[in-house]
């Protein structure tokens, strides 16, 4: 064997080792080496020629002897690095050097290399090299030996049971039965699982949890959580890791109900879920809107002495912004703080969001400047929500700033385009279409081939080139760009003018998919394209539909809807909906009062009916 190139090292390394800091330098004789210090010396080396020169160093050493436990860690690190032949040379070494063949202990070792290595031949024939030195395989050997196999081929793995297990009399443990357990389920060969677990029940064995849940999971995975339910039924003792497996099951399945009723089962059996599981919970709740359930679930599981982590709170917390009761949500920040689960970057995220989509936007403010005391390093998703909120609120000139600091700071954008398109929704919402037009020319030097594409649009709408625009819309939108609400509003403008209604009301759904909301002189179009296609009750329907949600309709909505009726003589209607002008602060034009004029002519009815004329009376 080689010797170690530079002993006097490794013997100021072992003295180190061997001799605290603290202890008297008039202390002259070498002390005997433990094993476990010669151990963990060989475990510590780089390569496995390193192992074995400290190995045979320590051979030397005055008054000490190896042990199994030296060996072993030898072991280990060869067959970290593959050198097997030399594990067969240490191995038929140590019944002269140590007086006693390896022990189970060093097979197991050597099992789990060859596994790693993929050797699975080499792992099944480590049963023939036990014999080697006249002994006899414990269950251990054997069972490590069906873990390897189990994982690679769970054919093989029951092969090697019945071969070798069962006809040496060696019938195996509940870890025996775990492991094939494992490999079937691995495989989802469920029902070779339930016929495996009606094995050991007519061995009168009785299966241990660990078993029974590896089928659980097997079960949920795939669907069948019924069944898994009344599998659990079966069990002598269900533990934490059962409930955990059927919660998070119908949590998967939307089943709020039956998550519930298992959770509050888990309770009843003294376990607490996981955190995993507890956040499933709260989610599935938060996300059905059942806030208030999701606390009380939070409150019980720290209540019976579970743990609840910052992501379990960030869920809470997202609820209530959900809610828009970003306010209440600021109050789990603080009890997160208070109870030792730090605020990260997400928490302050989703409150600036909840409070952007609430309108409070000097809270959202107020969170971002908070994040910067906390020590809290604002990222992308920070600047790009808080920009799109100041931007969709009409507070363009302060989205502006933000979008500065995230110019400044460490990645920028990241070369990703949507905080710029938040900038230029805000200006065409506030109606600056020039600043939008420049601000999108300055973008080209950031996003070349976006700002080329959107230009081209821009052009190709102008020329009355509809189909070719969209055209390059389609291609742009299938490479992943987000088209800008200058686009959306140009293709829609386009479409009306051609008298493509559906096309341009698909796309303004497309406009409001991506969370921009047309002003009026975009829907107008549409609400006018639909009156002249007598598809009136469409166009009543999409003027609702629009200032539902949150949409500013002018005169000029209204007056396509006045005229159309008024045209079908339904004079009723009409001044249902001039009323609704009237009520959201429109003022009537010649135009529209004209067409009712002519309406109740039309419909000769008489003069004195002067509910009309004392409306225009209190609008003067």
């Amino acid at each position: 064997m080689p010797r170690f190139s530079n002993p006097s090292k490794l013997t100021r390394i072992y003295h180190r080792l061997v001799n605290p800091p603290s202890q008297s330098k008039s202390i002259s004789t070498t002390p005997v080496p433990t094993h476990d210090h010669i151990a963990h010396l060989i475990l510590e080396q780089k390569t496995a020629t390193q192992a074995l020169q400290t190995f045979r160093w320590a051979s030397d050493l005055p008054n000490f002897a190896h042990s199994q436990s030296t060996y072993r860690a030898l072991i280990h690190k060869l067959c970290t690095f593959r050198r097997f032949d030399t594990v067969h040379q240490v191995l038929d070494e140590m019944p002269g050097s140590i007086g006693s063949p390896p022990d189970e202990d060093i097979f197991v070792t050597l099992v789990r290399g060859l596994g790693r290595a993929k050797m699975i031949r080499s792992v099944i024939k480590v049963v023939d090299l036990v014999s080697k030195f006249d002994e006899t395989p414990s269950l251990k050997i054997y069972n490590s030996i069906l873990d390897v196999l189990v994982k690679e081929d769970i054919d093989l793995a029951r092969k090697f049971y019945r071969e070798k297990m069962m006809e040496s009399g060696v019938e195996g443990d509940d870890y025996t039965f775990g492991i094939l357990m494992k490999g079937l389920c691995l495989t989802n060969r469920i029902d070779e699982g339930f016929k495996h677990l009606a094995a050991m029940k007519s061995r009168r064995l009785i299966p241990n949890t660990v078993i029974y849940n590896t089928l659980l999971h097997a079960l949920c995975k795939n669907g069948k959580v019924g069944r898994a339910r009344s599998l659990m039924n079966e069990m002598l003792k269900p533990n934490e890791v059962t409930f955990n497996i059927l919660v998070s099951a119908y949590c998967r399945e939307g089943n709020v109900v039956q998550a519930l009723v298992m959770l509050e089962k888990s309770f009843g059996n003294g376990c607490v879920p996981d955190v995993i599981t507890v956040t499933k919970v709260i989610e599935i709740l938060c996300n059905e809107g059942r806030v208030t359930e999701a606390v009380e679930v939070l409150e019980r599981v720290k209540s019976d002495g579970g743990s609840v982590d910052v992501v379990a709170y960030n869920t809470l917390i997202k609820g209530f912004c959900k809610k828009r009761k970003a306010k209440i949500a600021v109050g789990y920040l603080k009890e997160m703080e208070r109870k030792g689960s730090l605020p990260n970057v997400e928490t302050y995220n989703v409150l600036i969001s909840g409070f952007c989509e609430s309108g409070m936007l000097d809270s959202a403010m107020d969170m971002f400047q908070e994040m910067k005391t906390a020590g809290i390093s604002w990222n992308f998703v920070t600047f790009d929500t808080l920009v799109n909120g100041l931007c969709s609120g009409g507070r363009t000139n302060n989205g502006f700033k933000i979008l500065e600091l995230m110019e400044e700071s460490k990645g920028g954008s990241g070369g990703r385009i949507s905080p710029y398109n938040h900038i230029i929704y805000g200006l065409y919402k506030e109606n600056r279409l020039n600043e939008a037009f420049e601000f999108l020319s300055k973008m080209g030097k950031l996003f070349p081939r976006a700002i080329e594409r959107s230009s081209r649009i821009l052009r190709l709408c102008k020329e009355g080139s509809i189909e070719e625009a969209k055209r390059v819309h389609d291609q742009m939108t299938e490479e992943g760009g987000i088209p800008s609400a200058l686009v959306y509003s140009s293709l829609i403008h386009g479409f009306c003018q051609k008298g493509l209604i559906k096309e341009a009301f698909e796309l303004m759904n497309e406009m409001i998919s991506r969370g921009y909301f047309p002003i009026s002189t975009t829907f107008n179009s549409v609400i006018i394209g639909l009156c002249k296609e007598g598809e009136i009750g469409s166009a009543m329907n999409l003027l609702e539909d629009l200032v539902g949600r949150g949409c500013l309709p002018n005169v000029e909505s209204y007056n396509p809807l006045v005229e159309a009726l008024c045209r079908k003589g339904e004079f009723q209607k009409a001044l249902f909906v001039f009323l609704q002008m009237v009520d959201k602060g429109g003022v009537p034009d010649f135009c529209t009062w004209n067409s009712l004029v002519l309406c109740l002519c039309q419909e000769k009815m008489w003069i004195e009916d002067t509910s009309i004329f004392c409306e225009h009376n209190l609008l003067e």
